[in-house]
């Protein structure tokens, strides 16, 4: 664990909200009561929130909120695809804003959390402080057709056994091949798509997320991700791109790693290119990874920085 990041802290106040459609999300209360309001945002789709993630944010100046996403984590029931669009997990963000009685949010998301926050603060900008994003990801098709197929030139290996068994080959083959075994429940076909995942994200890093969200059963993790991705994550094309222009004036800081294999930089550069209110941070040895000692040092300025312009304005 990197020594950037703040002190290990424990929730106030961790509980269960009922959203509808039969899910119970969970989440959790940390630092400061009265302190600025913040939001994380876990990654996956179909990972989950972990003590580490508390540890972005000063506990001293800052009130934490954490969730575990619909079927995701602690969530009930986990692994539950029924009611699961992006549509509704962004409800249930504002569902809990409310249930909190918090004005306004700042939103820290990283990969799939990214893609979550700017959906959000799109919908809700009057709801949105500002935003430190890592490793941002847009939902696209292009971006999906990347990790699938396009990583093979860097990990010819890891993608030989991943590809193995589809009779299909390209992307979307690749996608409907595992969508369908994990779908019936094959456990062998969720452990394989999870070693190609570990593989993208350990280049280069220590530990991966895709490791550290070993607390999710595989199975459960792999069904809510592949449902998002066959369902080109529920997002039209460039929507979140075109969106920009609601939010230009939300202050952001985004975060990232020039090696990141998973979200490569060019996402983040397009979007601060539509951004004005945006600055991007490059971290020349960071990958994908909050936990590299590189990237978890730029995120925790990060959030000191998007603090005190908070506080000034």
């Amino acid at each position: 664990m990197s020594d950037a990041l703040f002190p290990v802290l424990e929730p106030y106040m961790a509980d269960w909200l009922d959203v509808g459609e039969g899910h119970r999300i969970r989440f959790e209360d940390c630092g400061q009561r009265d302190g600025v309001p913040a939001l994380f945002l876990h990654g996956g789709p179909g990972s989950s929130i972990g003590p580490h993630h508390r540890r972005f944010f000063d506990p001293a100046s800052y009130r934490i909120v954490l969730s575990d996403q619909r079927g995701c984590g602690q969530s009930t029931p986990v692994g539950a695809l029924a009611g699961n669009t992006l549509e509704y997990l962004v409800r249930d963000i504002e569902h809990l804003r409310e249930h909190l009685r918090i004005e306004r949010w700042m939103l820290f998301g990283g990969s799939w959390g990214s893609t979550l926050a700017l959906a959000y603060a799109q919908a809700h900008p009057q709801r949105v402080s500002g935003l430190v994003l890592r490793g941002l990801f847009l939902g696209s098709d292009e971006e999906v057709q990347w990790f699938l197929t396009g990583l093979a030139c860097f990990l010819p290996e890891a993608w030989s056994r991943f590809a193995l068994e589809a009779a299909d080959k390209s992307a979307s083959g690749l996608l409907r091949d595992y969508e369908r075994r994990v779908q019936a429940g094959d456990e062998a076909a969720a452990a394989r798509w999870t070693a190609w995942e570990s593989a993208v994200m350990a280049v280069g890093e220590g530990p991966s997320p895709a490791a550290a969200a070993a607390s999710v059963p595989a199975l459960a993790r792999v069904r809510v991700q592949l449902h998002y991705l066959v369902h080109s994550c529920f997002l039209a094309s460039d929507q979140l791109l075109k969106g920009l222009a609601v939010m230009q004036h939300l202050p952001a800081i985004l975060v990232q790693g020039r090696r990141d294999l998973v979200c490569p930089p060019l996402t983040a550069y397009t979007v601060a290119q539509h951004w004005s209110a945006a600055e991007l941070r490059i971290v020349e040895d960071g990958g994908h990874s909050a936990m590299h000692p590189s990237m978890a040092r730029a995120l925790t300025q990060a959030t000191q920085d998007i603090k005190r312009r908070l506080l000034s304005t």
